[in-house]
């Protein structure tokens, strides 16, 4: 689903981190871990297409030089602050395909359905969380790249977030999550890719 070959990014001349690569497939979780600052972000930023690396290749499973089959939910949340919740939860729909559920059902399993007429603005930082991760509903695609999601979550929406991912691995859908301490799935078998600023231990 996903192949890296020894990508690297550089900044003013001095690599973030060293070489990185590795396989990806179905139903597998991949967790990038390391201290703030050794790149994590930026690893994921990469394999989203936000950033190009300065070496090395990134490969997809539709191997067309698109991301049709990925989404990303970052730091940035990409929500629209003066549109609703159900009207944001629209917009994702119309942007990268409509799912299986109808919106009201969404905002209902995302535990957002009492503010679902709010504008996004009014929102708390997790519920605005919840929001950006309705976007994992909507789009059916297969590769998930999720920066650090259990922050700004409270437990409900960690379990909530489990949920989605097991789901998801079950279907044959494959996940890179980024994450810091202690915020990790629960109860799931993952691969772990530890970042160090400049270095990098598989």
């Amino acid at each position: 689903m996903l192949s890296v070959r020894d990508i690297s990014l550089e900044r003013y001349f001095v690599p973030v981190f060293e070489p990185v690569g590795f396989d990806l497939s179905a139903g597998e979780l991949l967790l990038v871990t390391g201290a703030n600052g050794s790149g994590k972000t930026t690893l994921v930023r990469l394999l989203a297409g936000v950033l190009r690396p300065s070496h090395g290749s990134i490969k997809y499973a539709d191997d067309t030089g698109g991301h049709r089959n990925l989404v990303y939910v970052g730091h940035h949340l990409a929500i629209k602050d003066d549109l609703s919740v159900l009207e944001n939860i629209r917009f994702m729909q119309a942007f990268l395909g409509p799912g299986e559920l109808p919106v009201e059902d969404i905002t209902r399993q995302l535990g957002l359905h009492r503010v679902r007429l709010q504008a996004a603005r009014t929102l708390s930082a997790g519920q605005r969380k919840r929001c950006a991760l309705a976007r994992l509903h909507t789009s059916g695609r297969s590769l998930w790249l999720l920066d650090e999601p259990y922050s700004n979550l409270d437990h409900e929406g960690m379990s909530m977030l489990d949920g989605l991912l097991r789901r998801h691995l079950d279907s044959g859908g494959a996940c890179v999550m980024t994450t810091h301490g202690s915020l990790r799935p629960d109860g799931f078998r993952f691969r772990e890719l530890v970042l160090q600023s400049g270095s990098v231990q598989p």
